[in-house]
């Protein structure tokens, strides 16, 4: 593993840690301030920017919180220059489930998610 591979690694875990904690400075940290997410329902593309997407998280009890097993993995990391990388992950705040492919770019402050599109499964 390259130390590039390791970075973005730390990044991930980054956000999967504060996903399951409910620990938005944790996942503020992994989440360029510029980020979106992205989502389909019914053939619309819903477009959340990353502050109103924390707050979101902010007014929700965490999977830790409930006593929830994780279920996060890193599935892919794909770097494709020094500075660029895309990433697929699997994360779950149950009965939800979620696969998130990241976009991530390396800035002044090292590895971070600029983009977000998911898919979310309830079961």
């Amino acid at each position: 593993m390259t130390s590039e591979t390791a970075a973005i690694e730390k990044t991930l875990w980054t956000y999967l840690d504060g996903l399951h904690e409910g620990d938005t400075e944790k996942i503020a940290q992994a989440f360029h301030p510029v980020s979106h997410l992205y989502s389909e329902t019914n053939g619309d593309v819903a477009d959340v920017p990353r502050d109103k997407w924390l707050d979101m998280v902010r007014s929700r009890p965490s999977a830790k919180s409930q006593g929830l097993a994780r279920h996060d993995r890193i599935v892919t990391i794909d770097q494709s220059g020094p500075v660029s990388a895309f990433a697929k992950v699997e994360c779950a705040l149950p009965p939800r489930f979620f696969v998130d492919y990241l976009t991530l770019l390396k800035t002044r402050d090292g590895w971070r998610i600029v983009a977000k599109a998911f898919k979310t499964e309830t079961r």
